[in-house]
């Protein structure tokens, strides 16, 4: 049995090697992206001007990257007091939790902040599929795709009912339906337009698939519940 199973050992420590360094570098190669707006959103936080650092792009973007650190320490109290309890899957759990609520909000946030003219200007409704997509351009169509990227890649990891992809694809519809009709009666001087229904749930569907291997193994046992006490013998 040790002949057996002593080449696997080395064989996942390079994988988990290999994961985090693509990890790394994904998350150096972020950094260098945005390295221009966080240069240009921190001297004005940090000077106190919190208008101008949560009603901007940059000013969202630095603050998403400043919360990341307390996001992980929420998740690893959380995944601490489950695996405590002896809960199955107790890391994948929470940062599922965890992942759909930071990866979400910022683009959210970014989503419903107002036009030049909120309040003054009445919604402008635009029902026709594929006629606003042109006037997106490739900036827009990626920041749609990313809106319910994080829930539909957590959701179905955290939630067995959401582990398939039409109800990935549904929850991204459903969800971006919400924030249109809600762009609307606010008068936030924004178009909702069917377009971004469709690429946000096209998004929130890739970033599921992206996840699936993950999310499969949820649904063959559920890490909300706690590991079954065998009953003793006799």
């Amino acid at each position: 049995m040790n002949r057996n199973a002593s080449p696997v050992a080395p064989i996942l420590r390079t994988r988990r090697i290999v994961l985090l360094c693509l990890v790394i570098l994904g998350m150096a190669s972020a950094v260098f992206l945005v390295r221009g707006p966080l240069m240009m959103s921190a001297p004005r936080c940090m000077a106190g001007r919190w208008h101008s650092c949560f009603d901007t792009f940059n000013g969202v973007v630095l603050m998403t990257l400043v919360a990341l650190p307390l996001a992980l320490l929420v998740a690893w109290a959380l995944a601490w007091r489950r695996r405590a309890a002896g809960v199955t899957s107790a890391w994948r759990t929470s940062l599922a939790e965890v992942g759909m609520v930071h990866g979400t909000v910022p683009f959210l946030w970014l989503t419903m902040m107002p036009g030049a003219a909120p309040g003054t200007v009445s919604g402008v409704v635009s029902l026709v599929p594929l006629r606003d997509l042109v006037t997106m351009g490739p900036l827009g169509i990626v920041g749609n795709l990313l809106v319910f990227a994080s829930l539909g890649f957590f959701a179905p990891m955290r939630f067995a009912a959401l582990a398939s992809v039409p109800r990935i694809l549904a929850l991204g519809a459903g969800c971006s339906v919400l924030v249109e009709a809600a762009q609307y009666v606010l008068r936030l001087d924004r178009v909702s337009s069917v377009d971004d229904v469709l690429v946000n749930a096209t998004g929130a569907m890739l970033a599921g698939l992206a996840s699936r291997r993950w999310w499969r193994t949820t649904v063959e046992a559920p890490s909300d519940q706690p590991r079954p006490v065998p009953a003793p013998a006799g």
